[in-house]
């Protein structure tokens, strides 16, 4: 995990945005997908906002970072989205770090650890590796108990419905 002292956020502008991360993610779950939710924010301003949509859309692509990175390219007419910040409630995955570095978004704050999955922190350092020729800030555990039970709950009524 990558802590910046130049990040112009406070811990409760993260929170702030990090909770409309969260009723991202409370959307998604009320229309059966994994519960990620993630926002972007250019200037204090929120430019997009966006959930997992991989079962409407049947697109394993449509993770809640990419469908958000998709909205915030719309909103500045432009792919490079420097000047952003990417709230998402769950550590990104090796797909959308990748994706996150292509839109050249500059930092990214996360609530839960991906154990299984994550690639800014917990399986990969992507965002920070040397080897690449754009990198990312990254904050961690923002919220990440309320983002973490989202999710556990979630995957709980999967389990009990049969669902893998």
């Amino acid at each position: 995990m990558i802590f910046v002292e130049s990040d112009p956020s406070s811990a409760a502008e993260h929170e702030r945005y990090m909770r409309q991360a969260l009723a991202e993610a409370g959307a998604a779950a009320e229309s059966g997908e994994v519960p990620v939710g993630a926002v972007i924010v250019h200037r204090q301003r929120v430019i997009a906002a966006a959930h997992n949509q991989r079962e409407r859309l049947r697109d394993p692509t449509a993770h809640a970072e990419m469908i958000a990175i998709t909205q915030a390219a719309e909103s500045l007419s432009s792919w490079r989205l420097e000047n952003c910040t990417l709230y998402v409630t769950l550590e990104p995955c090796p797909m959308c770090a990748g994706a996150i570095l292509q839109s050249r978004i500059p930092r990214v704050v996360y609530g839960a650890a991906d154990p299984k999955a994550g690639a800014v922190d917990s399986l990969y350092r992507l965002l920070a590796d040397e080897r690449l020729n754009h990198r990312a800030e990254a904050t961690s555990g923002i919220l990440a108990e309320a983002c973490g039970r989202l999710l556990t709950e979630f995957f709980r009524r999967q389990r009990e419905l049969g669902k893998k």
